[in-house]
């Protein structure tokens, strides 16, 4: 067979006609695409020398179009408000806790991978901060550039797809915000351009601005492109892709509680006002489903751009397909006969809100959520069948044993290897003796008149404000110094969640049982007006009494005992009378053994989140009754008075009442919950009017109930 002749451009006819004659396998192709000569060398006659040619790349054939009626179930899976809980351990207690723990939550995320084929893996926020292992990484030990924080750390090893910031995301500054996240922060003080090591997945936050760059914060939305099997019109099996479009929104309380580090640099707006923006962004830039994560929960309050909890309204921005909540450590859906949230527009059986898919994990890891939505495909775009949705908070408690013990999923064994270095300094570090206590500091009774945890931290603050006061703001130096705290672990969380230093020996992780916070001293300015309006709210924390019911009615409200400010002073005297509405309760308020006057100015000691953001306490505590915003945390002042007084005692720092419940006879019992055989430490306190009622409450929480003789 003879060669095929092929036509060279006129450049190269001074070519020998044997050279411009190729065998068209060798050449032909590289002379139509380079016009270069396939020959070599100078002179005519002799053989062709021919360059090596690279064979061309192998095509990748075009992915086959996805069928109209394909069909692909997908799992978002929701981790919420872990609060730096790596281990099943509680640094406080220096022991195991099994019924929280990312450890474990790692177990349900392992499951429902198992179980579905397609699963997209988010967090909701409130991650970095929250144990004395954050503490230790963010304050005392900073994590190196080079490393992630334990928590990323882990949830790297699980491999997740996008997450969002919660507010306690900034408790530690921007600078250390923008170190732990990998970088890329533009805004003052803060060198963006640094890289880190960080979560090996993209944050997202759509809601919060830099006020340097009048750009968000971070990338508002990201979409993450799956590969998902699916099963076709024809029933057999297919893989297609979709485009998970995710966007994140946090609360605007953060430029209050966080003020120090947020104030001229950070700006927020409403999550609704976000989601209406960037949403159909999201959905022109080729989403497929849009999952919002919104660090905040459900509130029927009226909108508001600065509300913590809009969920029931950004729930009604459309184009969005499923909703993640948190910040509020709920439970949604609750099936129990007495959900916690019954809002208009929430239906817990159907786990939607507004129709909407939505969940809300609980916190330290002691869920998962999980929303099983079902795609199908019409030609054009991949839509949600309603009709096939499911939802459901997946608990690491999986039932109660023979003696009624909670028992839990076992935890994910390639965890805590991961952190174990970093486990065991925090330990040491919390360890470090500080000081001794005479007497037992809990809180299992600070609800009902016990002030042996509050006391000590009352001192500290009034004490560290005073001395601030004298050395640097005179004008103010008349005024009597008060302090208020409250008892922040007040049995949320179960019948452990409560403070309980032992007697002996005071640790660092002592005090940061007693305050658990990362909070730092302000210093307000009020009237005895004030203080009553103040103490009025406090009250809230308990349920109205009727006197004449015959049924056992509960003490307790809804209202959080972190709220529940109290004085712990002899100067200060007051009752609550829980038998009259909120609003009315405070009586025989004193100071110094006189009707308070009402027009009388004190400086209060309290914390950056009370003076900034307590104005439904009282209108000034907005910011504006401020005088001081210390830049020292309320633990470490607490940790420095400890250290300075050395020995604390039940007669000088923890026996001062200032207040009483105001007496009254009863026809039924009054009752409230608090740990499970802890009746001796309120006849520690002196409190003879606590009585057990039931050992175990039937939570499987670790709670007894207890009854309150208002008589007495």
């Amino acid at each position: 067979m003879k060669n095929a002749a092929v036509a060279v451009p006129s450049s190269f006819s001074n070519l020998s006609p044997l050279r411009r004659v190729a065998p068209m396998t060798t050449c032909a192709a590289v002379l139509v695409a380079v016009l270069s000569a396939c020959g070599g060398g100078s002179g005519g006659g002799g053989n062709v020398v021919l360059p090596p040619v690279s064979p061309a790349p192998p095509v990748t054939p075009a992915p086959a179009p996805v069928q109209a009626g394909t069909r692909a179930t997908v799992a978002l899976l929701e981790t919420t408000d872990l609060h730096f809980n790596v281990r099943s351990y509680d640094y406080f207690k220096l022991a195991e806790d099994k019924s929280y723990g990312y450890e474990r939550t790692a177990t349900l995320i392992n499951a429902a991978r198992k179980e579905f084929p397609n699963t997209v893996l988010l967090d909701n926020g409130d991650t970095i901060q929250g144990t004395a292992l954050a503490d230790y990484e963010a304050l005392v030990n900073r994590i190196p550039c080079t490393q992630p924080l334990s928590i990323y750390k882990a949830m790297n090893a699980t491999g997740y797809d996008a997450g969002t910031l919660g507010n306690h995301e900034f408790n530690y500054g921007l600078d250390f915000l923008n170190q732990v996240i990998g970088g890329g922060l533009d805004v003052d003080g803060v060198d963006g351009t640094k890289k880190c090591a960080g979560p090996n997945f993209p944050m997202v936050l759509a809601n919060v601005q830099s006020v340097k760059s009048g750009k968000p914060l971070l990338a508002p939305y990201t979409i993450v492109t799956k590969q998902f099997a699916a099963t076709g019109p024809d029933g057999k099996a297919v893989t297609v892709p979709v485009k998970v479009g995710v966007i994140g929104f946090t609360t605007p309380g953060i430029l209050n509680w966080d003020k120090r580090f947020l104030e001229g640099k950070v700006s927020t707006e409403g999550a609704v006002e976000s989601a209406t923006k960037y949403i159909p962004e999201l959905r022109a830039q080729g989403a497929d489903i849009v999952v919002a994560l919104q660090h905040g929960g459900l509130d029927a309050s009226p909108y508001s751009p600065t509300m913590e909890s809009p969920g029931l309204y950004l729930s009604k921005v459309p184009g969005i397909d499923a909703l993640m909540m948190g910040h509020q450590h709920g439970v949604f859906p609750d099936r129990g006969t007495n959900p916690g949230y019954k809002q208009a527009g929430v239906d817990n059986a159907a786990g939607t809100v507004n129709g909407v898919p939505a969940v809300m994990a609980s916190s330290w890891g002691k869920a998962m959520g999980l929303i099983k939505l079902e795609l199908v495909y019409d030609g054009k775009a991949w839509s949600v069948d309603k009709s096939k949705t499911f939802v459901e908070a997946r608990s690491t408690q999986t039932g109660k044993d023979d003696a009624g013990k909670a028992i839990y999923v076992d935890a994910d064994p390639t965890v805590a290897p991961l952190i174990e270095t970093q486990h065991q300094a925090a330990i040491t570090y919390v360890k470090t003796p500080i000081g001794s206590t005479d007497f037992r500091m809990n809180t299992y009774f600070a609800d009902v008149g016990d002030p042996g945890a509050i006391q000590i931290v009352n001192q500290a603050q009034a004490d560290y404000v005073k001395a601030y006061i004298q050395a640097n703001l005179p004008q103010y130096a008349s005024l009597p110094v008060l302090s208020v705290s409250a008892p922040f672990k007040s049995g949320y969380e179960g019948g452990r969640d409560y403070t309980d230093v032992a007697v002996g020996n005071l640790a660092i992780f002592n005090a940061a049982d007693l305050y658990l916070y990362p909070n730092t001293v302000y210093a307000v300015k009020v009237t005895g007006a004030e203080i009553k309006a103040w103490l009025e709210a406090a009250a809230k924390r308990f349920n109205r009494i009727d006197p004449a019911l015959t049924t056992d009615q509960q003490l307790i409200s809804t209202f959080p005992g972190y709220n529940f400010d109290m004085f712990t002073t002899p100067d200060v005297q007051y009752e609550i009378d829980v038998t009259q509405a909120v609003g009315s309760r405070i009586r025989n308020l004193s100071y110094l053994g006189a009707p308070i006057d009402p027009v009388k100015e004190f400086v209060i000691a309290t914390n950056n989140y009370r003076a900034t953001s307590g104005a439904s306490f009282i209108p000034a505590l907005d910011g504006r009754a401020t005088i001081y915003a210390s830049p020292d945390a309320n633990r470490d002042v607490l940790i420095d008075y400890i250290k300075t007084h050395k020995t604390i005692t039940r007669a000088a720092n923890g026996a001062a009442r200032s207040w009483r419940f105001t007496k009254v006879t009863t026809a039924g019992n009054v009752v409230f919950t608090s740990g499970q055989g802890q009746l001796g430490a309120a006849t520690d306190a002196g409190l003879a009017n606590i009585s057990l009622l039931t050992a175990d409450d039937g939570s499987g929480k670790g709670r007894s109930v207890y009854r309150l003789d208002l008589g007495n």
